[in-house]
């Protein structure tokens, strides 16, 4: 089937998008990149160690030429700190993209609608394909796409708490009013996560926490990989109508009368 997600004009097989911390070693994450099949990796460039270029860094151990390399902000609490992390992802990871988070609460990382919208006008403007993180305001979707991103990257529950997908109903509004790429980020915990917002209709999903810190991180990317491409071809099937009451399954005209 040829289903290809289409982002700033280049396609991707894969729908399954991983990040790059909490891995207990660069083999596991290494390793589980590689089964995941995914096709475009985040990395928070503000975690890298850049004084020391004798040492190797999460990007010294990927393929370039196999992955899109998707810098982040992670760690940026206000509109400069973004626009100085995105710049530097720029030169950093050799790409315009970036994925932009702007987050000042450090209790529940929820991201700043306010600061992301005014970041996000600002790195359009200098060229940047950004895809950014955001709460599952519709709203807020709309005017980010309004203003030339990329994606928009609502989230399904709190990042890194596992909590599965809270937001079902916002996400259905957003992936309704869309015509970018919906990409659903933080909060999954398990393949089934990612297998209900992509019967939803979103078009891909970034996970990094359920995978990374899962018992076997390489097994959960596999799963992850599975449930994501199962969701995508419920979606494309198209489920049935629910119903309020039972409908037996086998005919119930002309049965023979015992």
């Amino acid at each position: 089937m040829d289903d290809l997600m289409e982002i700033a004009g280049k396609k991707f097989s894969s729908r399954l998008i991983l990040g790059t911390g909490k891995y207990r070693s660069m083999d596991d994450m290494v390793n589980t990149v590689k089964v995941s099949g995914t096709e475009m990796i985040t990395i928070a460039i503000r975690r890298l160690d850049l004084d020391n270029p004798a040492e190797k860094t999460i990007l010294d151990y990927l393929d370039w030429n196999k992955y899109q390399i998707l810098p982040n902000t992670a760690g940026c609490k206000t509109v400069d700190e973004a626009l100085f992390v995105a710049r530097l992802g720029r030169s950093v990871g050799r790409t315009n993209w970036v994925k932009l988070e702007v987050i000042p609460d450090p209790k529940y990382l929820f991201p700043d609608p306010t600061l992301t919208l005014k970041a996000a006008e600002q790195l359009v403007k200098e060229g940047f394909v950004v895809l950014p993180y955001i709460n599952a305001d519709p709203v807020l979707a709309k005017n980010l796409e309004e203003v030339g991103c990329a994606t928009v990257m609502p989230l399904g529950s709190a990042i890194g708490s596992g909590q599965g997908i809270h937001t079902v109903e916002e996400l259905r509004i957003i992936i309704e009013q869309a015509r970018v790429p919906v990409i659903v980020d933080a909060g999954l915990g398990v393949p089934s996560d990612a297998s209900q917002v992509m019967e939803l209709g979103a078009s891909a999903v970034l996970v990094n926490t359920a995978i990374a810190q899962a018992r076997q991180p390489e097994l959960m990317g596999e799963a992850f990989k599975l449930g994501v491409k199962a969701g995508r071809q419920a979606f494309i099937a198209g489920r049935i109508e629910k119903k309020a009451y039972a409908q037996s399954s086998s005919p119930q005209d002309n049965v023979p009368k015992s």
